[in-house]
């Protein structure tokens, strides 16, 4: 490392790269720090479904997205880089965006690879030192950054410094949570890590998991504590996962947190009213067996109908076989593994926080991204928040470095 850096940034995720950003372009010297061989990997992995940057929703609509106890302050970092912002910013780097049918915008390269090679050269631009397979260790006794790199440790002092570490889902993309430990070492509060868009644990039969683990469930609406979103799901050997699962899985891990389980309603014929699918269920046609008159009548694909059964015996009378697969309840017995989930809920908590996003147990260190105690919804809501929070903090960096 020819010239000790300034700013430590630590993690090369979005956050951390939009921090840099910022840094660098207020003259800052800057060096981003990243654990794995290359940076921003859960940010491609991402990329592979089409790069879901962010919503075109109202903004009122969009902020009331976030919960957790940093949520307000987050809220008020995507009011000053809005999603118009960060669909600007991806322009400014070549990448069009466009917005899809659900709201949702994605650039029209439909995957992050380009957009990140051209974030990449404008660092570079900026004379940001980037710096994979540096592992952070936290400190050491006079309170120097210490790393673990390919050349043995590394130790730096310099003036402020970054964390912008991720959650602990996909650790094997660089969000492994080993800093919670670090950080609670030094005084800092913090709310539990869990799983947020996750799947969830269910007691199947045998035959059921054997059978039909991997089998998809759509169209389908899942119903609880009062709403109701429709979408698919996929049987999986432990549980349930998907789309319409997730956005529902901040309200359910609290339930199951609070109660030990939770009860999840399924419609399985969402396109077909309860009376039309009464009547059709009525007309035997030659009085069939159960089997045929769920697939046939009832429109259950194998697998609907064997999570029927999983409830119990169907039963025999049309009007309530009927408001059964209108109305399945399903109990989840927890949450899928924090490793597989899409995002991270809890993280430091606001009260470890200044009104600069600086931690008020290491002054001169300061926070963004994932690792804070937030959550939201897929659909655009996390990177949004991420690149908002990398931002705020940065600025919060500067105030902090001019103070001084």
């Amino acid at each position: 490392m020819p010239t000790a850096p300034e700013v430590a940034v630590i993690g090369g995720g979005p956050a951390g790269l939009a921090a840099a950003e910022v840094l660098a372009g207020a003259g800052r010297r800057v060096a981003v720090f990243e654990a794995m061989p290359s940076l921003a990997r859960k940010f491609l992995m991402a990329g592979r479904g089409g790069l879901n940057l962010t919503h075109s929703e109202s903004l009122d609509g969009f902020l009331g997205r976030y919960r957790g106890s940093v949520a307000p302050r987050l809220a008020e970092a995507i009011r000053a880089f809005p999603p118009a912002a960060l669909t600007a910013w991806a322009e400014g780097l070549g990448q069009p965006t466009f917005v899809g049918s659900s709201g949702r915008v994605f650039p029209r390269a439909m995957k992050a690879s380009p957009l990140l090679r051209a974030w990449l050269a404008r660092l570079d631009t900026l004379g940001v030192a980037l710096f994979p397979g540096h592992r952070w260790l936290g400190w050491d006794s006079d309170r120097r950054l210490r790393f673990a790199t390919p050349s043995g440790e590394l130790t730096l002092h310099p003036a402020a410094t970054l964390l912008a570490l991720g959650g602990a889902s996909w650790p094997r993309l660089g969000g492994d949570g080993a800093w919670l430990p670090l950080l609670t070492e030094a005084g800092v509060a913090s709310a539990p890590l869990a799983p947020a868009n996750c799947g969830f644990r269910v007691a199947w039969s045998e035959h059921l998991r054997q059978r039909f683990a991997g089998a998809p469930l759509k169209p389908v609406t899942l119903s609880f504590a009062g709403r109701a979103l429709q979408g698919e799901c996929v049987i999986t050997t432990e549980g349930l996962e998907g789309g319409a699962l997730y956005a529902l899985s901040a309200d359910l891990r609290e339930a199951i947190a609070r109660q030990g389980s939770a009860v999840l309603t399924l419609d399985l014929r969402p396109h077909l009213d309860e009376a039309t699918l009464a009547r059709r269920l009525a007309d035997r046609g030659g009085a069939p067996s159960l089997a045929t008159r769920l697939r046939k009548a009832g429109g259950l694909s194998p697998a609907a109908a064997a999570l029927l059964r999983e409830a119990g015996p169907p039963p025999p009378a049309a009007a309530d076989l009927a408001r059964r697969i209108k109305a399945l309840p399903l109990t989840l017995t927890g949450t899928g593994a924090l490793a597989r989930a899409i995002s991270t809920a809890g993280g430091v908590a606001e009260a470890a926080l200044d009104a600069r996003w600086m931690l008020r147990a290491l002054p001169g260190t300061f926070l963004a991204g994932e690792m804070l105690d937030w959550e939201a919804p897929t659909g655009g809501y996390l990177l949004q928040g991420c690149f908002a929070s990398g931002r705020a903090a940065a600025a919060g960096l500067l105030a902090w470095l001019a103070q001084r």
